[in-house]
């Protein structure tokens, strides 16, 4: 059995009846992107992704739920003896990222990562990262210093983005400009000393949060492109696993924000009262900024205006165009006004971050 391709089993086998939620932590701290629903005896019953989660979520399923109830109860598998090859050529063929080695009886041996069978030189895509903005509502902060390179902690915003997108597996980084761009320019260079290579594309006039990528010729068909003042650690790799699987044309990376009203809400139709909530709280999925977009959609971007992610999509959706929510549960944060970049700090300074 070979340990490279052969994680200790007991970080990715949950019981099938395990909450939800706790499966979670086990898949975070595994950092596999699966996990293997077992019975006691070791014999497989059936395989849960990242990726079903998130759409559990996005569906509203509740968390405290048993993991069976989310699972691919039919995963594929390959059964002892097997080879290194047969099992990547396997993978290949059904696209799948993960694959449970079992023997005659059903038990699982081994658990094969598609990644460490034939390793990647990084993900494969390019990112945009939209370092333009003014800051006004941070100023004094912001008046001789840009959003994007405010120190959180040690290091600025935007270097802490930079090697996020390193260690995730982008390398090819575009960054756009309008205000102090000099500050950036002279911190990052080309990239090199950051291990990415840097390019940059300064605004001669704001042109809006879309409008900047209508000139870009980005070396990948596949675009990330985020906002610099958004500090969050998403998973690129699943980001991106999510995107390929669900075939989207743009995958928007949502939030979940809930808002507690604070009276009691009368349901109505038309006259009539069909129903009473006491003091409900709402749940909605908000843009968290962040974007995985096919690079044939930037040619939905008109040329010399201004032109807002938001408008971008509106124009997809009118085309006919496959959009997809990508739920974003790790740590995120929207650092807009002077309270947001206060809890930045503390949450660098108590390693939140």
């Amino acid at each position: 059995m070979n340990q490279r391709t052969s994680p200790d089993l007991a970080r990715v086998i949950v019981a099938p009846d395990l909450p939800i939620c706790e499966a979670m932590a086990q898949l975070d701290a595994a950092g596999t992107g699966a996990l293997l629903l077992c019975e006691p005896d070791g014999k497989l019953v059936g395989s849960m992704t990242d990726g079903d989660i998130r759409r559990a979520i996005l569906r509203g399923d509740p968390l405290t739920g048993p993991c069976s109830t989310i699972a691919s109860l039919k995963p594929h598998t390959i059964e002892e003896p097997y080879t290194r090859a047969a099992a990547l050529q396997y993978m290949v063929a059904v696209d799948i990222n993960h694959l449970p080695v079992v023997d005659g009886a059903g038990r699982v041996q081994a658990f094969l990562m598609r990644r460490d069978l034939a390793p990647e030189e990084g993900l494969g895509i390019s990112a945009v990262v939209m370092a333009g903005g003014f800051g006004m509502r941070l100023r004094p902060l912001t008046q001789t210093v840009p959003k994007p390179m405010l120190p959180i902690g040690n290091s600025p915003l935007l270097e802490r983005t930079i090697l996020q997108l390193r260690n995730g597996g982008i390398h090819d980084i575009n960054l756009t400009t309008y205000y102090l761009p000099d500050t950036i320019i002279d911190h990052f260079g080309d990239g090199r000393k950051f291990g990415v290579q840097i390019s940059y594309h300064q605004e001669t006039h704001p042109r809006g949060t879309a409008g900047g990528l209508r000139g870009l010729k980005p070396a990948s068909d596949t675009l990330l492109v985020m906002n610099g003042d958004i500090l969050t650690s998403v998973p690129f790799q699943a980001l991106v696993a999510f995107h390929r699987f669900h075939h989207a044309d743009m995958t928007i990376g949502v939030r979940s924000y809930d808002i507690d009203v604070p009276y009691g809400v009368v349901e109505c139709d038309g006259i009539d009262v069909v129903g009473l909530r006491e003091k409900p709280k709402l749940n909605f999925f908000i843009n968290a900024g962040t974007y995985l977009l096919n690079t044939k959609m930037l040619e939905y971007i008109p040329e010399g205006q201004r032109f807002d992610m938001t408008d971008l999509i509106q124009v997809l959706l009118q085309g006919g165009l496959k959009l997809v929510t990508f739920p974003i549960r790790e740590y995120w944060l929207d650092i807009g006004c002077p309270e947001d970049y206060d809890k930045a700090q503390e949450d660098a300074r108590t390693g939140r971050i």
